[in-house]
C-alpha cells in the first residue's frame, strides 16, 4: 500500500467546528492528519517537528494525536478510523444511545476530538464553545439549553475544573442538569465534587483513558464495550481492545506497546471488591520517603475529604534524611492545624511534612494540576 504524507490540521479555538470536514475525511480513510492548536504557535511547531509533518505515513492512520504532557517532547499516538469509531460507538452504547454533543474541550487534544467524532458518528452538528478565552459558563449554558430544546439525548465532556466552575453558579448548575451524561476526565474527580453533583441531579461519568486509547475507555471504573483492562507487574494498569493506538509516530517500537493489542500505562491501579478499576496514581509520581512508597493521589483523596479544602496537590521534594518528603498545597478555608487533625486516621509517615494554602493551584495547558510547579512552591 502506497504511503501518503501526514498533513497538519490547524484547530482554531474560536471555531473548532471548522475542522469537521477534514475530520470526517480522516475517519473515512482519505487523509492522515496532525491536529495542532492554531492559537499556540510554540506548541504547534513542536508537534509539527516532533511528529514529522509533511513526511510519509501509513495510510491506515487517520490521526496522530500529541500526548498532553506539560514538558518534554510529546509522543504522537497513531489512531486509525477503527480506533476512533470504536470509541464513539462504545460510548453511545454505555450512555444509552446517540445524541447531541457540546464541545467544551480543546479540539486538538483527544478528549475534544472524540466529542467531534461522536457527533459525526451520530450524524449531528456539535455545539462548539469558543474556547479562545477559556471556559465561559454563560456561553456553556446557552449551548446546553439550545441542545436540550432538540428533545434528543444531550452529552458533553468536561475536565473536573470545568465541572466545578459550572457548579459554582445557579446558571451553571441549571445548564449541567440538561445533560443526560457528562463525561469527566483528564484528572481525578474528587469525591466531594461527585457527591455534590449527585445531590444536584447532575449525571457525571468519571472516565479514564488517554490519546493512546482514543480517549476514555474506562467509565466509572468499568471498560466500555470492546475495551479490556488488567493489572501487571508493580500494579501497572494495562489497557487493551479496539481503541488502542498503533504505536507512536515519533517513537516506533516503544516499550509501552510491546505486548500485542495492549498499552502499558504509567499509572498504578487495582480492582475493588466490585471489580471496578481504582486508579492509584502515576508510577512516576510515587514519592520515596524514608524507603516507603507513597502515591500522592492517596493523600490528595484524604485531603479533599477535609471540610474547607477545595482542591489539593501533593508533591515530593528533596529531604536530607528521608530522600524525599511529601508536601501539599491546597485551596480553601481550612487551616493547616484543622487539616492535620482531620488526617489523624492516616499513617503518620503519609502526612505532608509541610502544608501551604494558596489562592489557586498551578495548572497545565490542559487544565490538570501541575505537580512539578507545586513542588517548586516549596523549593
Amino acid at each position: 500500500m502506497a504511503l501518503r504524507n501526514l498533513d497538519v490540521l490547524p484547530v482554531d479555538a474560536h471555531d473548532p467546528a471548522a475542522i469537521l470536514p477534514d475530520l470526517e475525511q480522516a475517519i473515512s480513510g482519505g487523509v492522515s492528519l496532525l491536529p495542532v492548536p492554531a492559537d499556540d504557535p510554540g506548541r504547534a511547531e513542536l508537534l509539527r517537528s516532533s511528529q514529522g509533518a509533511g513526511r510519509p505515513i501509513d495510510p491506515a492512520i487517520a490521526l496522530v494525536v500529541g500526548t498532553s504532557g506539560s514538558t518534554g517532547t510529546p509522543k504522537g499516538a497513531q489512531l486509525t478510523p477503527a480506533n476512533l469509531v470504536a470509541g464513539a460507538d462504545a460510548t453511545h452504547r454505555v450512555l444509552g444511545g446517540e445524541g447531541q454533543w457540546l464541545l467544551a474541550m480543546p479540539a486538538h487534544y483527544i478528549a475534544g476530538l472524540q466529542v467531534l467524532v461522536r457527533a459525526l458518528v451520530a450524524g449531528v452538528d456539535p455545539w462548539c464553545l469558543d474556547l479562545s478565552s477559556g471556559f465561559d459558563v454563560h456561553a456553556f449554558a446557552g449551548g446546553a439549553a439550545e441542545l436540550a430544546a432538540t428533545g434528543d439525548r444531550v452529552y458533553t465532556s468536561l475536565t473536573p475544573m470545568q465541572l466545578m466552575k459550572a457548579m459554582d453558579t445557579l446558571e451553571g448548575i441549571d445548564a449541567l442538569r440538561h445533560f443526560d451524561a457528562i463525561l469527566v476526565g483528564g484528572a481525578a474527580l474528587d469525591p466531594h465534587t461527585r457527591a455534590a453533583a449527585e445531590r444536584l441531579d447532575i449525571h457525571v461519568v468519571a472516565t479514564y483513558g488517554a490519546s493512546e486509547t482514543a480517549g476514555g475507555c474506562i467509565y466509572d471504573g468499568r471498560p466500555i464495550p470492546g475495551a479490556r483492562v488488567k493489572i501487571g507487574a508493580s500494579g501497572r494498569i494495562h489497557l487493551g481492545g479496539a481503541t488502542i493506538a498503533h504505536g507512536y509516530r515519533n517513537r516506533p517500537g516503544h516499550e509501552s506497546f510491546a505486548e500485542d493489542g495492549w498499552w502499558a500505562t504509567s499509572d498504578a491501579g487495582a480492582f475493588d471488591a466490585d471489580g471496578r478499576l481504582v486508579v492509584k496514581g502515576r508510577l512516576d509520581a510515587v514519592i520515596d520517603t524514608g524507603g516507603l512508597k507513597l502515591h500522592p493521589e492517596v493523600v490528595e483523596t484524604e485531603l479533599l475529604r477535609v471540610p474547607g479544602v477545595d482542591a489539593a496537590c501533593v508533591a515530593g521534594v528533596a529531604h536530607p534524611r528521608l530522600g524525599q518528603a511529601a508536601v501539599a498545597a491546597y485551596t480553601g478555608t481550612a487551616s493547616p492545624a484543622e487539616i492535620y487533625e482531620a488526617l489523624a486516621e492516616l499513617p503518620r509517615w503519609q502526612w505532608p511534612k509541610e502544608l501551604r494554602r494558596v489562592a489557586a493551584l498551578p495548572l497545565t495547558a490542559t487544565g490538570k494540576v501541575d505537580r512539578p510547579a507545586v513542588a517548586a512552591l516549596f523549593s
